[in-house]
């Protein structure tokens, strides 16, 4: 059986960084949208870290085995059923247990309180974002919980993933003295559209087009290519949310009446930058007009930031107060 591939991904330091600071007096809950890699990142991190763990898979074990969270006034019995299932031995402060996809049975998120208090092992659970909102309403969160946001792949771990560890710190030299990258830029822009087709972004992309007459082989080569035809502006919009998200941001949208009334502006993305605005417009195509853009910073002139930015498909360029960003850059932003 060959070995495990495992991406580096940013989380895994901040997952050490809990270990050492809370050293048992609180649990983890690492939330995020499925399929993201929660349960891969955390199996490496318990096997690395500690000495033994068990992994409680909620939404696979048996109906026992989730019924031992109905009722913790039994410690002793709890752990002793869980190491003979799990044919585990857990060892007093080196063992961790896993609650994955504790979304499923929330009275173990519940019993959180009362595990950390014995205080004999670490906890940490995960959680996709949706459910666990949704099966938190009877029970009550444990204090005794900390949570971090888990994204998907951002794009200086994808270019980890390719084998590059070059490619980010020379991007930022670029970011802090902008300049065209012109021959580059075309090896820079394929490589970002395969970023496009991996992961969360990627299962867009096939959903997308999955009523379309051609296989997702061919939706995937032409996309590569650059010779989709069709508006890609709702693709590149989701993938620069992404990026942003993943460096955390927070998102908002506007949108307003033209002067006409019949039509819309819209400004894609509104970034938080102190006490302004840093307005951003995404464009899956070649194309420098920017009305919505410069309506915006007109009606807003005094809330907004000397900059604004327009992400594209393109070479980096700059007319007056708007920079022109190729798409891979937005990972700066």
């Amino acid at each position: 059986m060959e070995p495990e591939r495992l991406f580096k991904q940013k989380i895994y330091n901040r997952l050490l960084k809990w270990k050492k600071e809370s050293n048992g007096k609180s649990a983890l809950l690492i939330e995020g949208a499925r399929r993201i890699g929660k349960s891969t990142i955390v199996k490496s991190f318990a096997r690395n870290e500690y000495e033994s763990f068990i992994l409680i898979d909620f939404t696979k074990c048996s109906q026992e085995v989730k019924n031992l969270f109905n009722d913790v006034s039994d410690l002793n019995y709890i752990f002793l059923r869980l190491q003979l299932t799990y044919g585990v031995k857990l060892v007093e402060r080196k063992s961790l247990i896993i609650f994955d996809e504790v979304q499923f049975q929330p009275l173990a998120r519940q019993a959180i309180k009362s595990f950390v208090e014995d205080h004999r092992y670490d906890y940490i659970e995960t959680g996709s974002l949706i459910s666990i909102r949704k099966n938190t309403e009877h029970i009550l969160i444990p204090s005794e919980e900390e949570r971090i946001s888990m994204h998907p792949m951002d794009y200086e771990e994808f270019r980890w993933a390719m084998g590059d560890t070059a490619t980010i710190p020379l991007l930022r030299e670029v970011w802090e003295h902008p300049q065209p990258l012109k021959e580059a830029h075309r090896k820079l822009m394929r490589d970002f559209r395969l970023y496009m087709l991996v992961g969360d972004n990627g299962l867009f992309v096939t959903l997308a087009f999955r009523d379309k007459a051609f296989t997702e082989n061919v939706i995937y080569e032409r996309l590569l290519s650059d010779k989709l035809a069709t508006n890609l502006g709702y693709l590149y919009e989701n993938i620069v949310a992404q990026m942003l998200t993943a460096s955390g941001n927070k998102l908002y949208y506007h949108s307003w009446p033209t002067e006409s009334g019949k039509h819309n502006y819209a400004v894609d993305f509104l970034l938080s930058r102190g006490t302004k605005i840093l307005p951003i417009e995404v464009k899956s195509s070649s194309y420098k007009t920017h009305a919505s853009l410069d309506a915006f910073c007109k009606k807003y002139s005094s809330r907004i930031t000397n900059e604004r930015y327009l992400v594209y498909t393109k070479d980096y360029d700059r007319e007056e107060s708007v920079k022109y960003l190729p798409a891979y850059m937005a990972y700066f932003l």
